[in-house]
């Protein structure tokens, strides 16, 4: 089983949930970014504002000032020990983008869809390398000519 720790990522971007939401944007722009965990001071996961969270907020005639008022509080999470293939299954399930990794309750980390397209990049590249070459099977030039 390999766990999720091998690909999540720890160097998170969080945002406490006073924060304008106008931040998260600039956040998720300056960075490149589609996920932000909302956290408390105890790093404990209060919730998630989404690119797609952002883009709504702007053209809603709703007002929302603060992340608190726009984060997602109904959320998937996994422990850092998780497998990568129930994760994965997790995210293809509910169609999400992202899951927040916890320990003892505590955010320390995120796996988001584009960790495991990364993974399967590198995965074909492994396999690419490792076929075999067909002229190896072949003796000599006649064989290879009639193959």
């Amino acid at each position: 089983m390999t766990s999720l720790r091998e690909i999540m990522t720890v160097d998170l971007y969080t945002l406490p949930p006073d924060v304008p939401v106008a931040r998260a944007g600039e956040l998720m722009r300056e960075h490149r970014i589609r996920h932000i965990p909302i956290v408390g001071k105890g790093r404990e996961l209060l919730g998630l504002v989404t690119q797609r969270d952002i883009l709504a907020a702007a053209s809603s005639s709703e007002e929302f000032e603060r992340v608190s008022d726009l984060m997602r509080t109904q959320l998937y999470t996994v422990d850092a020990e998780a497998d990568m293939r129930g994760a994965a299954l997790l995210m293809q399930k509910h169609k999400i983008g992202c899951l927040p990794v916890l320990e003892g309750g505590k955010l320390v980390g995120i796996v988001t869809d584009t960790d495991y397209v990364a993974l399967a990049i590198n995965l074909l590249e492994q396999f690419e390398l490792q076929e075999p070459d067909p002229a190896e099977d072949f003796d000599d030039a006649e064989d290879l000519e009639a193959y």
